[in-house]
């Protein structure tokens, strides 16, 4: 059977199965990765080795940072930030925001899945000092997550591999050629999507004061993180093609983690390591097959060199059909293969045209990147996010995370794509 056709089948029917089947995720994943495997759609060898496979530089940042979260969990620190958050908060719904914002400002140095991980422990917290459902603040910290990672080199993968594409260093985000570059659009759509946040937390106007009665056990949790978010935001300077460098810093501050846990406890490492969330885990490897298999059977070229003979020579419906194709294609599939083989076809395009090629890159940039926050399959944070839920008892449905996900999206693309178009036609 035609190893394209299956691909493309597989894929289709396994993110059709997530929407219906969304408590039987991980299984369906898998199932579809071994019908890939089974009609030879993709080898074990390419799932596992190639680039279209498995990131394993994001699993790594993922299982490490799971383990730091856990461990900076069970040290109480983020319970008593939650603490104080609250209190100083004007209300519920300011807290609940200010929560994102910190996510936020963390997504723009560190991935989006470490950023996550690092703040979910402090939203859980929230959530049961308040006897509130964590799910709709769950869903906030992974999409501004998202979003904010976009604004620097540094923040997220499809960041740095524009910037190894067109060579452009940490300060180009901020300006290039002299003029205000992304991190001014991703802001500019942050600051408007900000308002989509506080319509869905406005009624939470109670003023909860908390009594302090939470105490820190262990300050060194702590510390590990704050070391991890520094060495995170350092690596991409000696790893400029992410390959390694931040899953391999990830996995070690997990492993001293583990330990610490271990010694504190008193218990084997191997107790440890059963509580990580390994559904989700297994889930987000097998989605990296799923893309994978589409990539080596060149769906996404094809997609690339259609989009091309689309766009003709008009600039503004070219630049128009970029962004927002770029959006509704991310939201179910994964931005890093879709942009690397959209990048040439941006170059290209521009060329034809003889406009400057980073009204094209910016708005693919910004299109893929943001996209994913429409659903829960769009971006790995929003995996992990759901994963962390469903571990909580809340488990979230396709279209709960939907109705917070498409507005904030395209209220924030929108307003990104107009500052790009305006400044760089």
């Amino acid at each position: 059977m035609n190893k394209e056709f299956i691909s493309l089948s597989v894929f289709l029917l396994s993110y059709l199965c997530f929407v219906i089947l969304p408590h039987k995720r991980t299984v369906v994943s898998m199932i579809g990765v071994l019908i890939l495997f089974s009609f030879g759609a993709i080898s074990i060898k390419d799932a596992l080795t190639s680039p279209s496979g498995v990131n394993w530089n994001v699993m790594g940042i993922f299982i490490g940072t799971l383990v730091v979260a856990d461990v900076f969990m069970e040290s109480r620190f983020p319970a008593y930030l939650a603490e104080i958050i609250v209190n100083r908060a004007k209300n519920t719904a300011w807290a609940i925001l200010f929560i994102c914002l910190l996510a936020g400002f963390i997504s723009a140095f560190v991935e989006n899945v470490a950023t996550v991980l690092i703040v979910a422990p402090i939203a859980i917290a929230l959530a049961k000092k308040l006897k509130i459902n964590p799910t709709n603040m769950m869903i906030a910290i992974a999409i501004s997550s998202n979003l904010q990672g976009t604004a620097t080199l540094i923040g997220d993968p499809p960041s740095m591999l524009l910037g190894g594409f067109a060579k452009m260093n940490f300060f180009d985000f901020f300006f290039y050629h002299r003029k205000p570059s992304i991190f001014f659009a991703v802001e500019l759509g942050a600051a408007v999507s900000f308002f989509v946040l506080y319509y869905f937390f406005r009624h939470h106007k109670e003023k909860t004061e908390l009594v302090a009665q939470e105490k820190v056990r262990s300050w060194f949790p702590t510390l590990i993180l704050v070391l991890l978010i520094v060495l995170l935001a350092g690596s991409s300077f000696f790893d400029k093609n992410f390959g390694y460098m931040a899953g391999a810093i990830c996995m070690v501050a997990g492993f001293i983690s583990l330990v610490w846990g271990s010694l504190t406890k008193k218990e084997k490492i191997f107790e440890g390591l059963k509580k990580l969330d390994w559904d989700t885990t297994f889930f987000l490897m097998a989605v990296f097959i799923l893309v994978g298999g589409l990539s080596l059977n060149g769906w996404i070229e094809k997609i690339s060199i259609g989009l091309s003979g689309l766009i003709g020579q008009n600039i503004f419906l070219g630049f128009t059909a970029i962004v927002f194709l770029s959006v509704f294609l991310s939201a179910f599939i994964d931005n890093v293969p879709y942009l690397a083989a959209m990048l040439p076809v941006a170059i290209s395009v521009s060329a034809n045209l003889g406009v400057n090629p980073s009204l094209f890159l910016f708005g693919l940039l910004i299109g893929a990147s943001i996209g994913g926050n429409i659903t829960p399959i769009g971006a790995a944070a929003n995996i992990v996010a759901c994963g962390i839920l469903k571990k909580e008892g809340y488990p979230v449905r396709f279209f709960d995370f939907v109705k917070m996900g498409l507005p904030f999206t395209l209220v924030a693309v929108f307003a990104s794509y107009l500052f790009v178009w305006f400044v760089w036609k």
